[in-house]
Formats: structure tokens, sequence, C-alpha cells
């Protein structure tokens, strides 16, 4: 808005640089760079921001697509790719990008070189989801952003019992691709389920969007479905942690702080153990 008011008014140019992520609000901006006009042009190596590669293979892994047909899958099939970037991120011989800064690239088309050098990684991994029923479909390629080559690519298919394991065959698969040292057997941590109620996994699953949404009503509704998921497996981890974080993020931000009398499970404890926060 200000660059559409003053762009003929003032001796200024402004530089696009593409949509950006902006804390606290849910939708990309494009962003812009103000430059003298008559000054000299920005140097193609300043144009656009460039990370330098780290010292250790770094990969980044790109939201899949949601090859189902349905949007209300979308949910599925960011909580895979987070699955995945977890994994990775337990090889110490690996650097992997965080999920919120991947997770900007979601529904863009986007230049795989072009990602690497703005994260300064070496690796992108990308595929699709494709979830009908009881039945899931992934599919993943790596790319060597350095020479655009695709050293793996493969489809796994499987039933939602099997889900965890086709995540294990991607992270081993990808780990052996990028660094021989990394092998099948330093991924032991593949032997135990991550849960055992594969329902209250869908619940931690669909909480993930109103979680990184960092707004007070989709905060409750992320609390809501991780108390659901708690309550079917009361020992499951990450769904505690996250709603151990939502509610973090109500007493930073100074939202209402949530209590048993606000959306009934949306203080997300184990049943039995609904304690009022103060």
């Amino acid at each position: 808005m200000v660059r559409e008011q003053v762009r003929d008014k003032l001796a200024f140019a402004f530089e696009d640089m593409g949509e950006r992520e902006v804390k606290n609000i849910a939708r990309p901006l494009r962003v812009y760079r103000i430059v003298a006009k008559g000054s000299a042009a920005v140097p193609a190596s300043r144009a656009t921001d460039v990370t330098p590669l780290r010292d250790k293979p770094s990969i980044a892994v790109l939201p899949f697509a949601n090859m189902s047909g349905d949007p209300e899958q979308e949910y599925f099939a960011d909580g895979m790719v987070e699955d995945i970037i977890t994994a990775l991120s337990r090889f110490n011989q690996l650097f992997v990008i965080a999920r919120n800064s991947s997770f900007t690239y979601k529904g863009r088309s986007v230049d795989v070189r072009q990602v690497a050098k703005e994260l300064g990684v070496r690796y992108v991994l990308e595929g699709s989801v494709r979830k009908s029923g009881s039945r899931v479909r992934i599919t993943g390629q790596l790319i060597d952003a350095a020479t655009g080559a695709h050293l793996w690519a493969d489809r796994f298919d499987g039933g939602l019992e099997d889900v965890f394991d086709l995540q294990d065959k991607i992270t081993a698969s990808v780990a052996g691709a990028i660094e021989p040292a990394l092998r099948k057997v330093e991924i032991e941590r593949a032997r135990r389920r991550p849960v055992e109620n594969l329902d209250a996994y869908d619940l931690y699953l669909r909480a993930l969007p109103p979680v990184y949404a960092f707004r007070p009503d989709e905060n409750l509704a992320a609390l809501e479905l991780l108390g659901k998921a708690i309550d079917l497996d009361p020992a499951y981890a990450p769904a505690l942690a996250y709603a151990a974080w939502c509610h973090e993020q109500r007493l930073v931000r100074g939202w209402p702080v949530v209590g048993e009398d606000d959306a009934g499970a949306a203080c997300a404890c184990p049943a039995g153990d609904r304690r009022r926060r103060r």
C-alpha cells in the first residue's frame, strides 16, 4: 500500500523481493526494498537473499503436495512432512532446515535451486501425499541443488497402520542417498512406533495447522484436538509437547488462559486430570 501511494512522488525505486512470511500474519506479504533512484543497481549476488552452505550435509524438506483431491486432507500431507523433518533431524551428520523456514514455500511454484540458495542447503526433498480411505501413497524425490540432479526418487504405498514404516523408509532412503555413512543401522529409533493409537495420530496432525496459525481462536481449536489425542493416548509425547506450546503461546501473547470451562477438552489434559491453569 505504501509503495502504491509514494512510487511516483518520491525519489525512490522499489525492488520486488517476493512474498515473505511475517510474524502474526497468516498469509505471506509481498516485500519491497527501497532503492534511491539513480543509484547503482543492486548486484545480482545481493538481489536475493543467499545463505552460505553449512559445513556438513544440509537439507530442506519442502511441503509435500496434497494429491488427494480433498483440501481437508492438507493437514495430513503437512503432518507427514513434519514427521520426516523430525526424523532427519535426529541424524547428527545432517543439518535440517526447520519447518517454519521450509513451509514459507507452501503453495508456491518454486525453483529448487533458488530455494537451496535462499536456505543455504545442498539438498532439497520434495514429494506428494495421496490419502484415500485407509490407504496412503507417498512419493519423494531428493535433488542435489548444486547440479539439479535427482539423487533418489521412489514411491511408497501402504495402509494407515503402516504410515510410520513408510516414513522410516523415506528417512532411511534420503539419509543413505546423501551420505554413505548414514545407513539404516543408524535409525534404530524406527523400531518403535511413535504412537499406538492411529486416531490420536490423526488428531495430532489435524492440530498442527492451527498451532502454527498463532491466533487465539486457532490456538483453542488446536488445544481441543490435542486434548482429544491425549485422551486416546495419555503418553503421546508430541501431542503433549504441542499442547504445552499452545499454553505457552497464550501466556506470552496475553491471550485468555484456558481453563476447564473453556471449550471442554481444550485444556489438552488427559481425562480425569483436567485442572484449571493459573
